[in-house]
């Protein structure tokens, strides 16, 4: 994946639309995509995690790799 607006971050994007941080769990981000998982499960409960949801498709859409 090259960053934004790659076809990578668009494939990730999709996966977090329909489970939050799946997206960041296929760029390899583990910590991001079990933190994104369990705040959008958390705040579901009182009908807020569209929120998080949200936050989960823009970080994979707009994410950037660190420069080698």
């Amino acid at each position: 994946m090259i960053g934004q607006g790659s076809t990578g971050n668009v494939i990730a994007a999709l996966a977090s639309f329909f489970i939050p941080g799946l997206g960041q769990l296929l760029q390899g981000r583990p910590i991001m995509a079990l933190i994104q998982f369990c705040l959008a499960a958390a705040l579901w409960i009182v009908l807020m995690g569209w929120i998080i949801h949200l936050w989960s498709i823009l970080d994979a859409a707009l994410w950037k790799p660190e420069a080698r």
